[in-house]
């Protein structure tokens, strides 16, 4: 439903166990005594007809018996009782409830949820563990051991995983804010707790345990929302899982819907690991490393094979060792033996004392050029590991930012790891796992930075729509879901994307011979037919047909071999085509295809006939712009050979990343569209041509801006008016509005950032940047009034503004005019677009924070009518309040 009272769940001030018993074993009992035995210091009631008393507390009858609401109700009874109490916990004022109980089928769950409805109780579950938040002392579950107060947080849909990582916790001192268990998650989901999780000021890092998303745009939402703001790492189960074989493009066969998750997962800036042990090594990099930033690792051993493996791990894992620099080769030669290893991994020989330990550290630590520390150890008869631990911990400690430990062995370097843990020093059991923890923090930093990507104009032509969408529906018409090849280009070229001229003619031999004289030899012939996605599968292309005789004796072939092989397709005759001489092109696939759980999702890899054996592909959820689209190119091998090699120049990639873009743009506008491939694409240092392509229609819409997991930019609002003689464009502020949205906000007067920003900064750090001009259109809107001054450069006037909530209740407003143009109307013009927007999308309400000295935007929000919030009790700023809808009754 929505993230409101979920303070009630997670932080309950009373909690009332319906069905608390005094079986052993049972899960009444269970959550009963993990309550009563825990440190919460709010009132647990509870309740059960057939007691009197548990111990020495008295057990009430009914829900209605209670002295009071609860904030929270743990329900343990059976699955046909579930919905009338909560219809009785709804109607005494709880707000929240964990149903424990499994077996509802579909008509008693839907019954829940509809006696929840009304009343906006939350349910957890059904089938769950419960949850836990350590802060309060709530153990709302039935785990076998309790957690220790932290700064994790950890959603699940398995409860057997939540004990799991509660089992290797504690004996670790890793300690969580929150650990809920999902259950079936009939209510509160992933996007509900992810929205919460996100502005809680006791959880710095968020993990998950994901096995299915449901409520996609919400979850991608709520995902990039929590990503912006801390560390959010995805467990996903079921990476063996594909989408259906029997696909009618390349891209149907290889998009398998694992890989949709991973691209989902990356545009969401989050971090995906691939095992429970993986989790844990994420969550002890998250809580005892997560803000080092370096690119390059140093590694530190007393031993030449712990170090070799170390850096053995870190080719792999493509983790770059540092150089050691003169200056530190000088340092550390003064303090280690002349046998030392001189380079990267630093081997401090295995008879080092403990003041070598020291003095090593402290080398590498007094200067940033050696990255990050690698410290390995391995256990000697020389001298005792705990005394190396505990001489080295002073300097650890002052560095923990920038050091891994790894105490190679067991029992012998136990008590030194226990030493490290205390601490608070990230430590792993081998140099393998500590090198992947390294490296699973930078592919974190890539999401986070792809997150906060403010791109450059990507410069593609708009395209011609109106032809486009003349093409599909003549089609769909006609009932050719399947394009043929020359509908399949004119379709391309709608949208700007360069193809090879293609002619289709009759199954005449000599019909194909007069086209390819026209047209100029060498020429490709290809049959046509609407039952042969894949032609060259069944011999139909034939290239470098260098002549009529030739072109005249394939065609011929080519109805022969295909009447016998494939009798019951229907010939409709052949394309003919110029052959094109790019010899140092790159064939390359880009595609398109819709995935069931996410909807439209983009493709590109290495082309050609035998794409699905080479299976170098990357996915990305659309919309694209060309950051995105040379992200996804870079995760390809192919990238590696675009980049140049030999005597191939390297290819233009901002045209590659052009087709990209433009193929998001066709998804978005024609929701016809269920697959589609162009294949090959060759591309080289002049550009890219597609030589094929291919496009799967859908009578029904199955594509469309309105299926994107993330809300493309809403082109559609964009409108020009008149203002004081002058053609202002209003419209949805873009991502690459951020260098002009940065040359606005320094034309401000100080006064007028302390107004809008609540500070003086006259210059916006990238990551702020980003925040301002890379929105989510499905919660937010920035209206900017731009001046294009013809060819010139394009000027931001001004900015109105509204991040609305994830219940899409109240929206908060910010507007700012340039300095000089104030007092003029623009400020009340761009109100009023922002405010017709937030209408039209169902938003209850439009709030400002206003200080009190902001004469201007008090007077705006007055004449606009706007109220003071008399509740408001901050002494710096006003809260203004415009209702603009009926608010609910429920409560």
């Amino acid at each position: 439903m929505s993230i409101r009272h979920l303070d009630r769940l997670l932080e309950p001030r009373s909690v009332a166990v319906i069905g608390a018993s005094g079986r052993p074993a049972s899960v009444g009992a269970t959550v009963w005594n993990n309550l009563q035995g825990g440190a919460f210091a709010g009132p647990v009631w509870p309740v059960n007809p057939k007691h009197r008393t548990l111990g020495d507390t008295p057990v009430f009858a009914r829900v209605e018996d209670l002295p009071a609401p609860p904030d929270l109700a743990v329900i343990c009874t059976p699955a046909a009782t579930v919905p009338g109490l909560i219809e009785e916990l709804g109607r005494l004022g709880t707000r929240a409830a964990i149903v424990m109980t499994a077996g509802l089928d579909r008509d008693t769950r839907q019954a829940m949820l509809a006696n929840a409805r009304p009343y906006l109780l939350r349910v957890l579950g059904p089938n769950c563990l419960g949850l836990l938040s350590p802060r309060i002392g709530l153990n709302a579950s039935f785990a076998h051991v309790d957690a220790r107060a932290g700064s994790l947080a950890f959603v699940s849909q398995s409860g057997a995983l939540v004990t799991a990582v509660l089992d290797w916790a504690r004996p670790r001192g890793i300690g969580f804010s929150h650990m809920i268990s999902l259950g079936d998650h009939a209510d509160v989901d992933f996007g509900d707790l992810l929205d919460h999780l996100a502005s809680d000021p006791h959880t710095r890092s968020i993990l998950l345990y994901i096995e299915s998303v449901e409520s996609t745009r919400k979850f991608m939402s709520a995902a990039r929302a929590a990503a912006r703001n801390k560390p959010v790492v995805v467990v996903k189960a079921g990476r063996g899982a594909r989408g259906a074989a029997a696909a009618a493009s390349h891209t149907g066969a290889l998009a398998g819907s694992d890989l949709v998750y991973d691209a989902a997962i990356r545009r969401a800036g989050m971090l995906r690991v691939d095992t429970l042990q993986e989790l844990f090594v994420a969550a002890e990099t998250l809580t005892r490393f997560g803000h080092n930033q370096d690119d390059e690792l140093t590694i530190v051993t007393n031993g030449g094979g712990a170090g070799v493996m170390a850096a053995d791990a870190a080719e792999r894992s493509g983790v770059r060792l540092a150089n050691l620099s003169p200056s530190l080769l000088a340092a550390l030669d003064e303090k280690l033996p002349a046998t030392w290893s001189r380079h990267n991994p630093v081997d401090i020989i295995g008879d080092a004392p403990v003041q070598r330990y020291v003095d090593t550290l402290n080398c590498l630590l007094a200067t940033r050029d050696a990255g990050a520390l690698l410290f390995i150890h391995a256990p000697t008869a020389i001298v005792r590991s705990d005394d190396i631990a505990r001489a080295c911990l002073p300097v650890a400690q002052k560095a923990s930012g920038r050091l891994l430990s790894c105490w190679l062995g067991d029992d012998a370097v136990l008590p030194a790891r226990r030493v490290f843990e205390e601490a608070g020093i990230a430590d792993y059991a081998t140099p393998e796992q500590a090198v992947a923890a390294f490296a699973m923090l930078g592919t974190y930093r890539r999401n986070q930075a792809l997150l906060l990507e403010a791109p450059a104009v990507n410069g593609v032509a708009e395209p011609a729509l109106e032809t486009a969408r003349a093409i599909v529906a003549k089609a769909i018409e006609q009932s050719q879901l399947m394009l043929d090849e020359a509908s399949a280009k004119a379709l391309m070229r709608a949208y700007g994307i360069g193809v090879v001229e293609t002619v289709a003619v009759p199954p005449d031999p000599q019909a194909a011979v007069d086209e390819a004289s026209r047209l100029g030899f060498p020429v490709a012939l290809k049959i046509l037919s609407p039952q042969l996605s894949h032609k060259s599968d069944v011999g139909g292309v034939r290239l470098g047909l260098r002549n009529a005789d030739e072109l005249r004796a394939a065609a011929r072939q080519m109805l022969d071999t295909i009447r016998a092989k494939r009798p019951d397709a229907q010939l409709e005759g052949f394309t003919v085509q110029p052959m094109v001489a790019r010899p140092h092109a790159q064939e390359l696939i880009i595609g398109a295809s819709v995935d069931p759980v996410f909807g439209p999702v983009i493709l590109f890899g290495q082309g050609g006939t035998a794409v699905e054996v080479m299976a170098d592909r990357a996915l990305a959820l659309p919309p694209l712009n060309r950051v995105l689209a040379r992200d996804l190119i870079s995760r390809t091998r192919v990238a590696r050979l675009l980049a140049g090699y030999r005597d191939h120049p390297p290819a233009k990639l901002d045209a590659i990343c052009d087709v990209l873009v433009a193929v998001s743009r066709l998804l978005a506008d024609l929701p016809e569209i269920a697959e589609l491939d162009i294949n090959p694409l060759w591309a080289d240092a002049d550009g890219a041509i597609a030589l094929d392509a291919r496009v799967r229609l859908s009578a029904a819409p199955v594509a469309g801006a309105a299926r994107f997991a993330i809300a493309p930019y809403p082109a559609g609002l964009a409108t020009r008016v008149t203002w004081h003689g002058r053609t202002l464009e209003l419209r949805p502020i873009r991502p690459e509005d951020a260098a002009i949205h940065a040359t606005f906000v320094a034309s401000l007067s100080p006064e007028d950032l302390r107004f809008r920003f609540f500070s003086t900064r006259r210059e916006l750090p990238p990551s702020e940047l980003g925040r301002l001009t890379q929105i989510d259109y499905d919660r937010e809107m920035a209206f900017v009034a731009i001046d294009a001054h013809g060819a010139g450069t394009p000027e931001i006037l001004g900015v109105a503004r509204a991040a609305c909530d994830p219940d899409n209740v109240d929206a908060e407003l910010g507007v700012v005019v340039r300095s000089d143009l104030k007092g003029q109307g623009l400020g009340t013009l761009l109100m009023d677009r922002l405010t017709d927007y937030l209408v039209a999308r169902g938003t209850q309400r439009l709030v400002a924070l206003v200080l009190h000295d902001n004469s201007a935007m008090r007077d705006l929000a007055h004449e606009r009518g706007f109220v003071r919030d008399e509740g408001w009790r901050d002494p710096g700023s006003l809260r203004l309040v415009l209702p603009l809808q009926p608010l609910p009754t429920a409560t």
